[in-house]
C-alpha cells in the first residue's frame, strides 16, 4: 500500500467550495442527568464547607448538605421515574455518554438509599465515650497524622473530627451512580476511578486501630490500581477492535451489523482476538470490585481494616454499582458474544459460591465472616446474571437492593458491640450477647438469618427471584450449587445465633454501646426493609420487572 493510500485514509481533501462543518454544540440534558449533578454539586458545597466553616460547626453543615441532597437526588430519580424514562421513554443522554433507562434508574435509585442509611452511621457519635470533652465519631481526629504521634494525640483533645468523610462519601456515591448507567467506555472508566478514589481514602481513616486501617487501605489501592490497570487496557483493545468507544457501536461491530465500515475498521474486525482479550480484561476489572473469586483476596482485609461504617456503606453501594455495570456490559455490548463469557461466569459463580461459603466456616472475626459472606453473595447474584434473559435482570436487580440494606444494617450492629479497645470484633466476644442485650442480638439474628435465605425474609425472596431466573435461563447445575452453598452458608449464620443466645455470657465480655437516633435509624430501616421484602416481595419484583430493561 502507497504512502499516499495510507494517508488517504485518515485525510480527506477538502476542495475549495466545500465549507469546514463547525463542531456541534454539546448537548446536554441536564433534567436526566439530575440525580449525579445535585450529588456532584453538594460534594463541592461539602469542600467549600471545609474551607470556610469554622470547625466547631463543620460537622452539622456537612451532615445537613449531604442528607438533603442524598434526598433530592433520590427525589429526582423517583421522578424521572414517574415521567416514564424507565420504560417508555427510555434513552441515550449527554451524547450518548449516559443512559437514562430502567435498570439505571432503579441501581441508582437504590444507592442513594443505601448512601443514606450509610451516611448515619457515617454521623454516629455516641458510641465511643466522650474524649477531653468531645463526642467523637469512628474516624481519625486527623487523617494526616503519624498514628500514635503527639500531632495525633493534640488533635484529639482539640476534639478535630474528619469531617472530610462526607464529601468524600458524596464524590463516591457520584461516581456509583454514573458507573452502572454509563454508555460508552470512557464515561464507564471515569465513574469507576471517581467512585473508587474516596474509597481508598474512607477505608484508612479508622479512629482506633489506624495502623490496621491503613494497611487495608494501601493493599486496597493497589489491588485496585491492578484492576484498573487491566480494566483500561480492555477497553484500549475494545476501541481497537470496533473503532468506537460507545457501547452501542461495539454492540453492532461485535453482531456484524454496524453499517458503513471505513477501510481501516474493516481489518481490525475480523481479529477477535482484540475482542475477546479486551472483554475479558474489562470484565476482570468488574469482578474484582463485585469481589468474585479469584479477584476477592482485597476484600476480608479491606472488610476488617476499614472503619465499619465504611466497609458496612462500601460492601452495599459498591455490589449495587458494580453489578449494574456488569449487566450493561454483558447484555448491551456483549450479547453477541454470549456463547463465549457464559461458561467463564458459571465457573466464576460455582468457585465464588462455595469459596465464600466454606471459607467462611474457618472464620473467627464478624467482620472477616461477613466478608466472606458478601464474597458467597457475589457468587448467588452472579447466577442471576448468567440466567441472559429479562427476569435474570429484574431478579439481579431485586437481590441487590434486598442485600444492600441487610448488609448496612449487620455492620451498624457490629459498631454497637464494644470493649476497652473499640469494636469487640472477635466471635468469641459474642457469646451471650442475646442474654446481655436481647434486643440487639435479635435484630443481628435477623440480619444473619435474611443472609442465610430462610423464608419471610428479604434473603429469600432475592435467592429464589436469582436460582428461578437461572434455572428458567438453562443453568440448573448452577441452581444446585447455589442450593449446596447456601446449607454451607447456614451453618456459619446459625452457629453465631447459637452463640449469641445460648452460649454463658462471660463476665469481662464486651457492652453493648447506646446508639443515637442515627444508627437506630439505619438499623431500623434495615430491619423494616428485611421483613418487607421478605413477607410481600411481590410489588417490588414487579418494580424491578418493569425497570429491567436495557435502552441501546
Amino acid at each position: 500500500m502507497s504512502a499516499s493510500a495510507v494517508h488517504s485514509l485518515w485525510t480527506t481533501a477538502a476542495t475549495a467550495a466545500e465549507p469546514i462543518s463547525k463542531i456541534d454544540t454539546p448537548k446536554i440534558e441536564y433534567g436526566q442527568l439530575s440525580p449525579t449533578l445535585i450529588v456532584v454539586g453538594a460534594a463541592v458545597i461539602g469542600v467549600l464547607v471545609e474551607a470556610f466553616v469554622p470547625r466547631k460547626h463543620r460537622y452539622y453543615a456537612q451532615l445537613f448538605v449531604s442528607v438533603v441532597a442524598l434526598v433530592a437526588a433520590f427525589a429526582a430519580v423517583v421522578a424521572l421515574a414517574e415521567g416514564g424514562y424507565g420504560t417508555t421513554k427510555a434513552r441515550i443522554a449527554a451524547m450518548g455518554a449516559i443512559a437514562v433507562d430502567g435498570p439505571a434508574l432503579f441501581l441508582q435509585g437504590t444507592i442513594l438509599l443505601a448512601a443514606l442509611v450509610g451516611l448515619f452511621t457515617f454521623a454516629e457519635r455516641r458510641l465511643d465515650p466522650e474524649v477531653h470533652g468531645n463526642r467523637v465519631d469512628s474516624f481519625a481526629a486527623q487523617a494526616a497524622s503519624v498514628p500514635g504521634s503527639d500531632s495525633e494525640q493534640a488533635a484529639v483533645k482539640a476534639g478535630f473530627a474528619t469531617t472530610e468523610v462526607f464529601p468524600l462519601l458524596l464524590f463516591a456515591v457520584a461516581g456509583m451512580l454514573v458507573f452502572p448507567s454509563a454508555n460508552d467506555l470512557l464515561t464507564f472508566f471515569i465513574a469507576l476511578e471517581v467512585f473508587s478514589l474516596p474509597l481508598y481514602l474512607l477505608c484508612a481513616l479508622a479512629r482506633r486501630k489506624r495502623l490496621m486501617s491503613q494497611e487495608a487501605a494501601v493493599k486496597y489501592f493497589l489491588l485496585g490500581a491492578f484492576a484498573s490497570a487491566f480494566t483500561l487496557f480492555g477497553i484500549a483493545l475494545l476501541y481497537g477492535y470496533a473503532g468506537s468507544v460507545s457501547y452501542g457501536t461495539i454492540a453492532q461491530v461485535v453482531d456484524g451489523t454496524v453499517q458503513n465500515v471505513n477501510p481501516a475498521l474493516a481489518d481490525t474486525m475480523g481479529n477477535d482476538a482484540l475482542l475477546l482479550v479486551g472483554a475479558a480484561m474489562i470484565v476482570m476489572g468488574l469482578l474484582f470490585k463485585v469481589g468474585a473469586v479469584p479477584f476477592h483476596m482485597w476484600t476480608p482485609d479491606v472488610y476488617q481494616g476499614a472503619p465499619t461504617p465504611v466497609t458496612g456503606f462500601m460492601a452495599a453501594a459498591t455490589k449495587v454499582a458494580a453489578f449494574g455495570a456488569l449487566l450493561r456490559l454483558l447484555y448491551v455490548v456483549l450479547p453477541g458474544l454470549r456463547w463465549d463469557w457464559r461458561p467463564v461466569m458459571w465457573g466464576v459463580a460455582i468457585v465464588t459460591m462455595l469459596g465464600g461459603a466454606i471459607v467462611a466456616i474457618t472464620q473467627t472475626d464478624i467482620k472477616r465472616l461477613l466478608a466472606y459472606s458478601s464474597i458467597a453473595h457475589a457468587g448467588f447474584i452472579l447466577a442471576g446474571v448468567i440466567a441472559t434473559t429479562p427476569d435474570g435482570v429484574s431478579s439481579v436487580l431485586f437481590y441487590l437492593a434486598a442485600y444492600s440494606f441487610v448488609t448496612i444494617g449487620a455492620f451498624a450492629v457490629v459498631t454497637l458491640v464494644r470493649d476497652a479497645g473499640g469494636e469487640a470484633t472477635h466471635l468469641s466476644k459474642w457469646a451471650g450477647l442475646g442474654r446481655r442485650s436481647p434486643l440487639v442480638a435479635a435484630v443481628f439474628a435477623v440480619f444473619l438469618l435474611a443472609f442465610a435465605g430462610i423464608p419471610l425474609t428479604s434473603g429469600f425472596a432475592g435467592k429464589f427471584a436469582v436460582f428461578k431466573a437461572a434455572a428458567e435461563g438453562g443453568a440448573a447445575p448452577l441452581v444446585v450449587v447455589g442450593v449446596i452453598s447456601s446449607a454451607i452458608a447456614a451453618f456459619f449464620y446459625i452457629r453465631v445465633i447459637v452463640l449469641m443466645f445460648f452460649s454463658e455470657p462471660r463476665p469481662e465480655g464486651p457492652t453493648v454501646a447506646v446508639p443515637s437516633p442515627l444508627t437506630m435509624m439505619a438499623i431500623g430501616v434495615g430491619v423494616a426493609v428485611t421483613l418487607v421484602l421478605g413477607v410481600a416481595p411481590q410489588y417490588f419484583l414487579d418494580l424491578a420487572n418493569q425497570a429491567g430493561v436495557f435502552v441501546r
